[in-house]
């Protein structure tokens, strides 16, 4: 089959699960189409199956605002018109919903037909579409896509609380790829950083407000005063610099240490004793499954669709949103004894592996020939 993604490049969640499940397609060889505006961040490789058609934005001075949307329209009626795809997924319902819809319907005008899949994955529904000057564009494009999947039930669910949904929304949960996403021979490195034994605590992010930094930094505050601890912050974003002076008031600046962004993130949680995800909102929660399959039990908030991935008292423990101390009680239940980190950390991998890209993939390819079929079929009833 001939795929077209459209999905933002960025490291954000979508972006990466697009990638991921681009890469995976082409694997067993259909012929993927990448559609945006700059090469996405894991798509560092050659593969003969694996196309990327960048989507360039005119800088006429008439415009306050680059019409992006525009220009992802007519990118994505080209590469279909000339690449002859069977298929659009789209992911992320803004703008790329919307835009498939547009070309769509130039396509239609052209004799071409061609159904799109718009994939929800979180902040698309739960924020920026909720905004007045959005939301009925997004009710629109979500009614009027062929398919529509979201990564988790909590997402489906909102989705279909917060907006005016006639379509059926299909369930595929995101998904990890354990020949990457392991445990790693890091021992050398964990010493290096942790000199005394300490236990190693860990965060990854874009740090903004929502997921809620300051609650990691002061659950490991309360940890450190009973636990010998130290805590990595991977990321980086709006909140690094309030962050930073959090740590310093609390006097916790030397046993936290700031990455940065990085790519080999598996290879920092091969050295991890807990990672820790207390989010106001997450509609899945891809850090934590990352972070399960190279063992690390979760210390989590109940934000969305964490509590369907991060089992409580079985692969870490879930808290209300803000509860740092109960956070900070947990992680130290698990941390005190080597014997039960060692049950956690097991657990943790066995519910990864529920989650596993050869799992979920075929998952993907049923639904898109599903989808296929019944457009097809509805062409022919024409």
């Amino acid at each position: 089959m001939k795929i077209g993604i459209v999905c933002y490049p960025t490291y954000g969640g979508s972006g990466v699960v697009a990638t991921e499940l681009g890469k995976a397609l082409a694997k067993v060889g259909h012929e993927v189409h990448f559609i945006t505006y700059s090469q996405p961040s894991r798509l560092d490789f050659f593969n003969e199956n694996i196309f990327y058609h960048e989507v360039s934005v005119s800088s006429y001075p008439l415009f306050q605002y680059l019409p992006y949307e525009s220009a992802l329209a007519s990118k994505i009626v080209d590469v279909v018109s000339h690449e002859k795809l069977d298929l659009l997924h789209v992911h992320y319902a803004i703008p790329h919903a919307s835009a498939a819809f547009l070309a769509k319907q130039i396509l239609k005008s052209k004799g071409i037909h061609v159904p799109f899949i718009t994939t929800l994955h979180g902040t698309d529904i739960t924020l920026v579409g909720k905004d007045p000057s959005f939301e009925p564009v997004v009710t629109f494009s979500i009614n009027a896509s062929d398919g529509v999947t979201a990564v988790s039930e909590s997402l489906r669910n909102d989705t279909y609380n917060e907006f005016d949904i006639q379509n059926e929304i299909a369930v595929i949960p995101n998904f990890i790829d354990l020949d990457r996403f392991k445990k790693l021979p890091k021992d050398h490195f964990k010493i290096a950083i942790c000199p005394n034994g300490e236990k190693l605590l860990m965060h990854t992010s874009n740090f903004r407000k929502v997921k809620r930094i300051e609650d990691v930094v002061k659950v490991f505050h309360l940890v450190n005063q009973r636990i010998p601890s130290k805590l990595l912050l991977v990321g980086d974003g709006p909140e690094r610099t309030s962050i930073e002076m959090l740590c310093r008031e609390l006097g916790v600046q030397n046993d936290v240490r700031f990455l940065g962004k990085l790519d080999v993130i598996e290879e920092v949680l091969s050295l991890a004793d807990l990672f820790l995800l207390v989010s106001e909102k997450e509609s899945f929660g891809l850090a934590a499954l990352e972070a399960m399959a190279c063992e690390v039990p979760i210390i989590s908030s109940n934000a969305g669709g964490i509590p369907e991935v991060n089992i409580n008292g079985v692969t870490g423990y879930v808290s209300e949103i803000g509860d740092v101390e109960d956070m900070a009680n947990n992680a130290v239940h698990i941390l005190e004894s080597d014997e039960r980190l060692a049950t956690f950390k097991k657990n943790a991998l066995n519910r990864a592996k529920e989650f596993d890209i050869t799992t979920i993939l075929p998952m993907y390819e049923n639904y898109y020939e599903a989808v296929r079929n019944k457009s097809l079929a509805g062409l022919t009833a024409l």
